[in-house]
């Protein structure tokens, strides 16, 4: 795939939930590399967005492809392409009788098929990669809030993912331990991983992103880079959001 052809180009997505219109015809599109950040009321669909993008939730209409592989075409191999979409979640959904290193390499002996030895390696790297080397064979128990979602990072990371999705990665979190995810993500985005975030953390936002989107009620109001949806809104539905969220 060509840097100019989209990693993940959603259009037309619509999502109900029974009587409930809860996406109304998005379309986005993100580029390799790019890190785009989306914001928004809670109830705006962000998540669910998110969700759609790796099936989790079956989108009522409109297409969604992936590096080349269409997502909503019921031949395509859904557990093949998860390999391709890192997912995080507020939640860390570790195993708790399975240590670190265990719960990273799960996926990888299981869905992957590698030996051992092989899904050792690539799970201490990963865990490496997320700064916690020391805690391979460290329990859930043992591990902070923070990096028990470092680990969590490090299982999608293990499985060399295309684009990473985030939802709301920090916001189980005791604010203290906020800091060593973003700089997790940080690092992830300075080698050249394509992201998609869902969060309220605006300063990283600010700092991080490519590109902003503002949701709200199903739609994409407006978008741009962090300076323009920070700065200079157009829309006031977004300007509103803005002067709630960063003055609480």
């Amino acid at each position: 795939m060509d840097k100019k052809s989209p990693i993940l180009d959603v259009q037309g997505l619509r999502k109900s939930f029974g009587g409930l219109e809860v996406l109304k015809g998005i379309d986005l599109a993100v580029h390799p590399q790019e890190l785009v950040f989306i914001i928004g009321p809670s109830g705006s669909g962000k998540s669910t967005l998110l969700r759609c993008c790796n099936r989790l939730e079956e989108a009522t209409s409109g297409s969604i492809w992936v590096d080349g592989v269409d997502v909503l075409s019921r031949s395509t191999d859904i557990n093949r392409l998860r390999q391709r979409i890192g997912m995080v979640f507020q939640s860390f959904n570790l195993y708790p009788h399975m240590t670190a290193l265990g719960n990273v390499t799960l996926a990888l002996r299981k869905v992957l098929k590698l030996k051992r030895d092989e899904a050792d390696r690539r799970g201490r790297a990963a865990l490496d990669d997320v700064g916690l080397r020391d805690k391979v064979d460290a329990y859930p128990y043992q591990l902070s809030g923070g990096q028990q979602q470092r680990v969590a990072i490090a299982r999608a990371l293990a499985l060399e993912p295309k684009i990473m999705l985030f939802d709301e990665p920090t916001s189980a979190l005791d604010p203290e331990l906020v800091g060593g995810v973003l700089n997790v993500m940080r690092a992830m985005r300075k080698s050249g991983m394509t992201m998609v975030v869902v969060s309220h953390e605006m300063r990283f936002a600010r700092e991080a992103a490519d590109r902003v989107i503002f949701m709200d009620q199903g739609e994409i109001v407006e978008e741009g880079r962090p300076a323009e949806i920070f700065g200079n809104a157009k829309h006031q539905r977004t300007r509103t959001f803005l002067q709630n969220v960063l003055a609480g």
